[in-house]
């Protein structure tokens, strides 16, 4: 395994370095006399500091470091055709409910791009993507904890126009060092309006594609017979003509035995349709997924968001408003079918219904069902496990959500949203087995009112009612915005329906912030409920935690 990790003394020095240069302007600029350009740097940095205040009425423990953090800063340097950057990382030591693999610093992403006209060359880090991810999608997301970036080395090439071709190979980000397997892939792309002159002027517009990942690892298992290469192709289009779009994509992963499908030797694979018609003033979507045995990583003993090769799109709505997202859907690879139907109308202006300004109306219903399987009775040689009918829906209910907004601009002072939700959430396959199926029905009102300039005061009201898990709850937060620049805001999340167990408690916030240009600064003070935290249907557990946060972010 690679280790990145460095010399602090080193990494500071070089920080102070670049820091000092770019503080100086926030574009770099540096020209000799001959005024020739000597490239550009640019930037971000982000700091989040907690310090932790015990609270077993919640289940909040302690920190023995009584202060924990987690930071971390790009520098990109460009001249030309030529791109360089490395992020270096700190945690000291990690936030609690963050990876425990994150601890110390380093620096864990460095990459080096030349750009030609149809070349791209890129060695060290990087990001990548196939299609909509079912083969492949190396990405980060920092809230998670999840980066899973590729160290090696990647090709793109566009040896005619319309025809995009990528190539890569390397190995997985796992903290601070790499995964113990090997990462291959091929992707090619055709846009035939613009390969082929015909077609250029035509209102339809087709795209094909497909794409090829394999990935290593030794077999060390004394007891098993394990494949040390797995494949997972895929091939997808997309056709466009005025206001209608349709994408589709379908897998197939070879037999890949690994602790996430009990080591069964089945195949996976996975199909995704998407379509939508949008006009003025209405547009309508339609998409369902079908997905089996599809977890795929570079690590076979692997869990949670460790090494993961590939990503399951979510349907189902990602909620942003905090009682909607308290029973978030995580995508499950072994198998499930998502659909998801969307209609967005808003009624004209100067009518009864639309008001001035118009009224605009969103309807959602979301879901997710087991896949229909037979079990295989007797000992199967290949430990298959299970067959499956292909177009059959499973009876197993894993998550429902039917909702809807309304949204309105009363008149240049007022303006409001409102939510409603019900929704039903299979606890024990999502989260925790055992656990009953919760149904919830949720309420959010979230009103603005203007005041001079650019300030505003927003109040947003949420409750939750449902008679399994805590029972009911309440949240109310108020939000004070002072000239775009300045903002306080006060909160309150009550478990005030918790009749099981007869604990009610109040998960208080607050926080104030100043932004100015890039720069943002947050102090917070606030109790977080244990829960589970997802993001596009990647999620992990959260603990309780009481305290001080500060958080400061700026780019340059």
């Amino acid at each position: 395994m690679t280790d990145y990790k460095i010399t602090n003394y080193k990494i500071t020095a070089f920080l102070l370095a670049v820091f000092f240069i770019s503080t100086a302007s926030a574009q770099i600029n540096l020209n000799t006399s001959n005024n020739s350009n000597l490239g550009e740097v640019h930037g971000n940095f982000q700091a989040n500091a907690q310090y932790y205040i015990p609270d077993s009425a919640i289940g909040a423990a302690a920190a023995p470091e009584k202060m924990l953090m987690n930071g971390f800063a790009n520098i990109i340097y460009t001249k030309g055709k030529f791109t360089a950057g490395i992020r270096y990382e700190s945690y000291l030591n990690e936030l609690q409910g963050f990876p425990a693999g994150y601890k110390g610093t380093g620096i864990p992403y460095r990459f080096a791009t030349y750009k030609s006209d149809e070349l791209e060359v890129t060695v060290g880090s990087f990001y990548e993507q196939f299609g909509s991810g079912l083969t492949l999608r190396s990405y980060e997301e920092r809230n998670l904890g999840l980066d899973n970036a590729l160290d090696g080395v990647r090709l793109k090439y566009e040896p005619f126009k319309g025809v995009y071709l990528k190539g890569l190979t390397g190995k997985q980000r796992s903290y601070f060092t790499t995964g113990p397997g090997l990462v291959r892939g091929f992707d090619g792309e055709i846009q035939l309006n613009e390969a082929f002159k015909k077609l250029a002027d035509k209102k339809t517009i087709v795209t094909i594609g497909g794409s090829f990942v394999s990935k290593f690892q030794t077999d060390q298992d004394p007891n098993l017979v394990l494949p040390q290469n797995v494949g997972n192709s895929a091939g997808r289009f997309a056709v466009s003509r005025n206001n209608f779009k349709i994408n589709g994509e379908y897998a197939y992963k070879i037999n890949d035995p690994s602790s996430d499908n009990n080591f069964n030797y089945k195949y996976g694979d996975a199909v995704l349709l998407q379509s939508s018609y949008a006009v003025k003033g209405f547009a309508v979507s339609l998409s369902g997924s079908r997905i089996d045995n599809m977890s795929y990583r570079s690590d076979r003993t692997a869990q949670l968001t460790n090494l993961l090769v590939n990503y399951i799109p979510a349907l189902p709505l990602q909620h942003t408003y905090s009682l909607l997202a308290f029973y978030p859907y995580a995508s499950q690879a072994k198998g499930e079918m998502e659909f998801a139907g969307e209609i967005k109308y808003k009624i004209k202006k100067e009518t009864a219904l639309g008001g001035k300004y118009g009224t605009e109306i969103t309807l959602n219903y979301s879901g997710a069902n087991s896949i229909d399987t037979l079990q295989i009775k007797g000992e199967d040689p290949k430990h298959l496990g299970y067959t499956s009918n292909y177009l059959g829906i499973g009876k197993e209910v894993y998550f429902r959500d039917l909702y809807l907004e309304i949204n309105r601009k009363i008149n240049k002072t007022w303006k409001g949203t409102l939510i409603y939700s019900y929704q039903v959430y299979n606890k024990s396959i999502i989260q925790k087995p055992g656990s009953p199926t919760i149904f919830s029905h949720v309420a959010v009102a979230d009103i603005t009112y203007k005041l001079k300039q650019e300030s505003a005061l927003r109040l947003e009201l949420q409750n939750l009612a449902t008679k399994q898990d805590h029972q009911d709850w309440a949240y109310a937060l108020l939000e004070y915005t002072i000239n775009g620049s300045w903002f306080v805001a006060a909160g309150d999340q009550y478990n005030y329906g918790n009749e099981i167990t007869g604990e009610r408690f109040h998960y208080y916030m607050g926080n104030i912030g100043f932004t100015k240009n890039t720069n943002r600064i947050v102090l917070s003070y606030g109790k977080q409920r244990a829960g589970i935290f997802c993001v596009g249907g990647v999620c992990r557990n959260v603990p309780a935690s009481n305290g001080i946060t500060l958080s400061v972010t700026s780019s340059f």
